[in-house]
């Protein structure tokens, strides 16, 4: 998944000068092909949707201001690349003074899954590289990512995502390939100190029974509103959090606590349907409203299932429903 090696389009369309001499509609009809991977590649970057939106559109834009400095040494892919990962470092040089901190994101925010499958088909022969691209896109990759300084973070997913050289990664960092080197050993270090001790047993595929079974129980308990079978599924070392909203509870016992103390167990009229993000089981809920005669979203839960038990449960608000395409209300019956 080299950066010159995938997606290269033929510029021959667009004059001796390729980008120079093309007209608006002829350039943003072949940025628009990149689209969605650099989306995802500014989403790594910013751990934010939203931020990740605006920042493509401000890749165009400066592509667009910058087409002839476009001279043809790469393809127009690795080009955009380029710009789009200097949009999100000004961004994060300007956007939050301090990183997550504490094991939290709180600008975190879902990418749906649906949205991942417009991304270009990788190499079936390449089972690695495959799962390098679900591994990376996990929250707690993505939370992983936002401990580390903006540098060292561009050098880790150009390097070990994107599979970008040294040389090309110093070229646009203006830095010398020792400098990058330094910096990648930084950014591992960093990333082991955060990311999860069995990175390898991460949510698996989506055929797995087992994991199907326990997002079914996971579904009726939390429908049930019963803590005791929901603290039955957990890991000793479980971790929840609700993004943006400030706290991290780490620990079956701390999220039972936060459970019970929040008054979970005496919710009635929970309805649940069941999606994926981030390549992640997730369920979204949705509470019975009188008043409206209907089921209104809630709350979605994303999973990070370990080996048979859940390891991370990343809740998010209900503004993040549309994004997902869920439905804004369940009728009375509960179906959609």
């Amino acid at each position: 998944m080299g950066a010159d090696t995938m997606g290269e389009l033929d510029m021959s369309g667009l004059g001796t000068n390729g980008p120079a001499e093309a007209d608006e509609s002829e350039f943003t009809g072949l940025a628009e092909r990149h689209r969605r991977e650099l989306h995802v590649h500014c989403y790594r970057m910013l751990g934010s949707f939203e931020d990740a939106e605006d920042t493509v559109q401000e890749t165009f834009l400066r592509a667009w201001r910058r087409r002839e400095t476009f001279q043809g040494r790469s393809t127009l892919r690795a080009w955009l690349y380029r710009i789009a990962t200097n949009a999100c470092l000004d961004l994060l040089a300007k956007r939050r003074p301090e990183p997550a901190t504490g094991g939290e994101a709180r600008w975190l925010q879902p990418y749906p899954d649906w949205l991942l499958d417009e991304l270009p088909a990788g190499d079936a022969d390449e089972p690695e590289a495959t799962a390098v691209a679900r591994e990376t896109i996990e929250l707690a990759y993505l939370v992983a990512v936002q401990h580390l300084a903006p540098r060292p973070r561009a050098v880790l997913i150009l390097r070990e995502v994107l599979g970008w050289p040294a040389k090309d990664v110093a070229e646009l960092l203006g830095d010398s390939v020792n400098s990058v080197n330094s910096a990648l050993q930084r950014a591992r270090a960093g990333m082991r100190e955060h990311l999860p001790a069995q990175r390898q047993d991460w949510t698996g595929g989506d055929q797995d029974a087992t994991m199907r079974e326990l997002v079914h129980r996971y579904t009726e308990a939390s429908m049930a509103t019963d803590v005791k079978a929901l603290a039955s599924m957990l890991r000793d070392d479980v971790r929840f959090s609700m993004p943006p909203t400030p706290g991290l509870y780490v620990g079956r016992d701390a999220v039972v606590n936060f459970l019970t103390e929040s008054g979970f167990e005496g919710m009635t009229g929970l309805r649940a349907v069941a999606t994926s993000v981030n390549r992640q089981p997730a369920l979204a809920f949705y509470l019975w409203r009188q008043s409206e005669n209907a089921y209104l979203p809630l709350t979605i839960d994303v999973l990070r299932i370990t080996d048979g038990t859940i390891t991370e449960i990343t809740t998010f608000h209900d503004n993040q429903f549309p994004r997902l395409a869920l439905p804004p209300r369940l009728p009375a019956d509960g179906t959609e």
